[in-house]
């Protein structure tokens, strides 16, 4: 990976083709990327609404009454 340009109070990174095509990432996507160990990152696709909503559909457990659903 390689850091790139800065946007605000942010830094570009671009990612390894191989990265890329693992995550079937498209321009526009939303990606997370977390410390996973004191000197590596996590990479990890947003899922998006669409995901979400196929999620939320099997899921079949009790949520506690004071489940915050907006944060």
């Amino acid at each position: 990976m390689q850091v790139g340009n800065k946007w605000v109070s942010s830094l570009a990174v671009r990612l390894p083709a191989a990265g890329v095509e693992l995550l079937q990432l498209r321009e526009g996507d939303s990606i997370d990327i977390v410390v996973d160990g004191s000197r590596e990152l996590a990479v990890r696709k947003r899922e998006g609404i669409e995901g979400m909503m196929r999620r939320f559909e099997k899921f079949r457990g009790r949520l506690p009454a004071d489940f915050p659903f907006q944060s």
